[in-house]
């Protein structure tokens, strides 16, 4: 049975009274299981067999779902294939909050500190249509993962960066939506991480609170006016939520937002301003608060049209591979030393100006190595939701089959002709295949292999 930090136990009976037993004795229990289905890769979350395992909607999230069990995740190709993203229930409301401060418009968001992508792939899929979102972290090794996961979830209207907070102010105030998802004490993850129960300390919660603030001052001059602050963390105490909230309304000027809903077990708390706490007794999930604040200077609505420039004037991608991008009319062209790109035409010429600010580790979608004197596709390209597949040649593995790939050994040839081949998994596409005769180079990424004994 675990044993929870004396100091937080007295605040949390302060915190929630009577019900004190009844929360400490859910944090003992096992946590819930639950993802969020890709809408671009799967049209119905029925047609997605998760191992066997979808039971029953997490109701604040359309694409979210409660499994019966845990399965071993790593031997689900459709998981690296981008079909589903494993996420904790209680931050999926992050949609409920969007659906409400979003326009119609096309807009420009920030997701600050991304990494792992659960917040960044919600958010792709949720903000209207002709956005763009930056997706950073700045933690280099976990900028990595960050850029794993949005290339496997498919998306090109996503720019990936790895910078410091302050480095944004360089931009000016060019975002309508930022997200600031924390770095707090954890304490909502005490169930899923016992390393968090021993890290907790009252000092690492005081010095939590205070990064919190200079990270969010960090940023503030990034919004347009107008536009919309939208605040989380993972922990408990008023001092890293509403207290954060509250200095951030007063000092800056801030607008609380209120979020309507009609779920009976999200809390929201007697503070001026309005923070939604999931607490795992009342509502099946982890420890949560978001809240959501409107920048009132200026009256500039939330909603942004991009200008149709071209990225490199006269840049065209190469003949043989334009014919594996669907609506090539859609993108305007880039390259770099490594590789051949596309990215949405609206945004060309934004992400033309932000390169020369911050450290771009992904934008778009990579289409193909440019110093090859062959064709060589990359693996972003198989995994890329606007692939023309009617142009691909398909190898739809078995699930053996598959595991061999992601694992980045051989595989069986396949009488299908072509010279490359996209390996799918049920319709999910996974990665490319060259195919030399007599047997097959398997390019899936090195980095991402399956390691586990299967």
């Amino acid at each position: 049975m675990s044993t929870f930090p004396k100091a937080f136990e007295q605040r949390m009976r302060i915190q929630l009274g009577t019900e004190t037993e009844e929360f400490l004795a859910a944090l003992r229990q096992p946590a819930p299981v639950s993802i969020r289905v890709n809408p671009g890769k799967v049209a119905e979350a029925e047609a997605l067999e998760v191992m066997g395992e979808v039971c029953r909607k997490v109701e604040w999230c359309r694409q979210g779902y409660y499994l019966n069990r845990r399965p071993v995740f790593t031997l689900d190709p459709c998981l690296h294939g981008g079909a589903y993203y494993v996420q904790e229930a209680s931050s999926m409301f992050l949609e409920q909050v969007l659906r409400q401060v979003l326009p119609d418009a096309p807009v420009r968001m920030l997701d600050l500190c991304a990494s792992p992508g659960g917040k960044s792939t919600l958010s792709a899929a949720a903000l209207p249509a002709g956005s763009l979102l930056v997706s950073n972290e700045y933690v280099r090794s976990r900028a990595m993962i960050l850029k794993e996961n949005i290339i496997k979830w498919g998306q090109d209207n996503v720019v990936v960066t790895n910078n410091a907070p302050a480095d944004f102010a360089a931009l000016g105030s060019v975002f309508d939506v930022i997200l600031v998802d924390a770095p707090c004490s954890g304490e909502g993850m005490f169930r899923k991480d016992t390393d968090a129960i021993g890290e907790w300390s009252e000092q690492n919660v005081r010095m939590c609170g205070e990064r919190q603030r200079q990270i969010l001052a960090d940023v503030w001059d990034c919004l347009v006016p107008g536009g919309v602050l939208i605040y989380s963390t993972c922990t408990y105490g008023r001092w890293e939520n509403e207290e954060v909230l509250e200095w951030l309304a007063e000092e800056y000027g801030g607008e609380s937002i209120v979020i309507d809903h009609s779920f009976p077990g999200v809390t929201e708390g007697d503070s001026p301003v309005h923070g939604y706490r999931f607490y795992p007794h009342r509502t099946e999930g982890e420890g949560f608060f978001i809240g959501a604040v409107r920048k009132t200077d200026g009256n500039r609505p939330l909603s942004r049209k991009g200008k149709r420039r071209k990225l490199g004037q006269g840049l065209v991608l190469p003949s043989e591979m334009r014919t594996y991008v669907r609506e090539p009319e859609r993108y305007a062209v880039y390259r770099t030393a490594e590789a051949w790109g596309v990215v949405p035409v609206e945004h060309a010429e934004w992400m033309e100006g932000a390169d020369r600010h911050l450290n771009i580790l992904y934008k778009g979608c990579e289409v193909a190595e440019a110093d090859s004197r062959k064709l060589k596709l990359m693996p972003s390209l198989a995994l890329w939701q606007g692939l023309d597949r009617m142009h691909c040649a398909l190898y739809e593995a078995d699930r053996a089959t598959a595991l061999a790939f992601l694992k980045k050994e051989d595989v069986p040839v396949p009488g299908t002709a072509g010279d490359w081949l996209l390996m799918t998994y049920g319709g999910i596409s996974l990665g490319w295949c060259k195919n030399l005769g007599n047997r097959l180079n398997n390019y899936y990424p090195k980095e991402w292999r399956i390691r586990m004994q299967i």
